[in-house]
């Protein structure tokens, strides 16, 4: 099986191919259009700042590239983002696989929250934090309330290509689903024994 990370301006690619070979995956960081669309699976991380990474994917082809997959694709954090339709880092247009919109954190806009729990909502949410609902074969064998890593400033609205929602003050999409197109918001590669059943769960589909 031949599993290809793609390579581009976004980091969070070497702990993905650890987390890989920790499974006894091996894997392939590849720009390579051809490359990626000859793989079994493709894995679009990402860590870094929307407008930058969508202008880098388009100059390079590489949007056109990742819409036209039909293996199973997983983005993961920006890389999820990414995916969604519009993002309000930059005031970004997105590869719009996803329909939800991608939103700041901005609590004190938001007048359903209390102000001293607003207080202690920081931005980025960074840490440990539950995923709930779970819709997909992504999460198979994973409980509900199960934590998982995060670290983002932007989150995705509910919709229905929600396959697990999180609570950081609002309820958002922690996972998305659309046809052959997973993505997560939180990194299973770094989220222990959970994440690394999560990213087996992929290989498996």
């Amino acid at each position: 099986m031949k599993i290809v990370i793609i390579k581009y301006n976004a980091g969070n690619v070497c702990s993905v191919n650890f987390a890989l070979e920790r499974l006894g995956i091996t894997s392939v960081l590849s720009d390579d259009v051809n490359e990626i669309q000859a793989a079994d699976k493709v894995i679009f991380p990402g860590v870094g700042e929307a407008s930058t990474a969508m202008r880098y994917l388009q100059e390079h082809h590489l949007d056109e590239v990742i819409i036209s997959l039909k293996q199973p694709v997983l983005g993961i954090c920006l890389g999820m983002q990414l995916m969604c339709n519009h993002s309000e880092e930059g005031n970004t247009n997105c590869l719009g696989i996803f329909k939800q919109a991608i939103k700041k954190f901005a609590f004190e806009n938001h007048t359903s929250i209390k102000i001293n729990e607003a207080a202690h909502l920081k931005v980025p949410q960074m840490g440990w934090n539950t995923i709930n609902n779970l819709k997909s074969k992504l999460f198979k064998d994973v409980a509900e309330n199960e934590y998982m890593y995060f670290v983002h400033s932007y989150y995705a609205e509910l919709g229905e290509d929600t396959i697990a929602t999180t609570n950081y003050g609002l309820s958002y999409s922690s996972a998305l689903q659309r046809n052959n197109f997973y993505a997560t918001q939180f990194h299973p590669e770094k989220s222990a024994d959970i994440g690394q059943k999560i990213l087996q769960n992929f290989i498996a589909l």
